[in-house]
């Protein structure tokens, strides 16, 4: 671990202002808006894509940060938070459904994901899975049904591409074997929080369904309808709601463990 008072060299943070708990969202202007969710908000750091700022909920200290789009540049961001000591990461963010039936704006919960992510197999190997850890799984089931919110859960596909090339996506070889979404980072932080004994979860919100009702070729994708909006600010509140009370945990001892 850095010094604490040694700013990383991509995020531009001290661990020592960094708490144990971080939400992580691919857009800067997401982690500003997760933040209002916040008391007393403050900037740590902005570089590139990456918006760092820290609040609380409940008294607990809660860590927002943007990763931007894709599994090579979040896994940069993952790093430096794992680095400076944050003991558990809930990824919250927007897919694309591949499965019949899931509605725009739904809210997901993601309980593995399928790697194709193009960037986690350079850490190891294939073998390895992605899955998250089931106490933060767990506790964003429970934030979700306190807030009157259904969320399926399952299996995820992480892409490399966004837009289709030459190549048929490889989302469509998951879509009749219990895949429900496809999305770009989650792999990513299962992997690379599995390898460092780090919490890991994610929550997602549906933003169009690409078996349903899209054209092979999104050009009738838009994501900035007011139902996907409408599933992204429920999506972040659980996302808070679940890092405050994972945050708020006793730490595990011998005096209160079970079993």
């Amino acid at each position: 671990m850095p010094p604490e008072d040694q700013a990383l060299p991509i995020l531009g943070v001290r661990p020592a202002d960094v708490p144990d708990v971080a939400i992580v969202v691919g857009d800067p202007e997401r982690a500003r808006e997760t933040a209002t969710l916040l008391d007393e908000t403050v900037e740590l750091a902005s570089n590139r894509e990456y918006l760092t700022l820290v609040g609380s909920r409940d008294g607990v200290r809660i860590c927002v940060a943007s990763h931007g789009v894709g599994a090579s540049g979040a896994l940069v961001c993952f790093a430096e938070l794992i680095k400076a000591g944050v003991g558990t990461l809930i990824r919250a963010g927007t897919c694309g459904a591949i499965s019949f039936g899931i509605q725009d704006g739904e809210v997901l919960i993601a309980t593995a994901a399928v790697r194709e992510d193009g960037a986690s197999d350079q850490l190891i190997g294939a073998a390895y899975p992605a899955v998250a850890d089931r106490d933060v799984t767990r506790s964003l089931v429970r934030s979700a049904e306190a807030r009157g919110r259904s969320c399926r859960e399952g299996l995820v596909v992480t892409e490399a591409i966004f837009y289709p090339g030459a190549f048929p996506p490889r989302w469509q070889s998951y879509t009749d074997h219990g895949a429900m979404a496809v999305e770009m980072e989650m792999s990513a932080l299962f992997v690379i929080a599995s390898m460092n004994s780090v919490r890991a979860g994610g929550i997602l919100t549906v933003d169009g369904n690409l078996v349903d009702t899209r054209s092979a070729d999104m050009s009738d994708y838009d994501p900035h309808r007011q139902v996907v909006a409408s599933g992204v600010s429920d999506m972040l509140e659980i996302a808070v709601d679940s890092a405050a009370a994972l945050g708020g945990e006793a730490p595990t001892t011998p005096e209160n463990t079970s079993g």
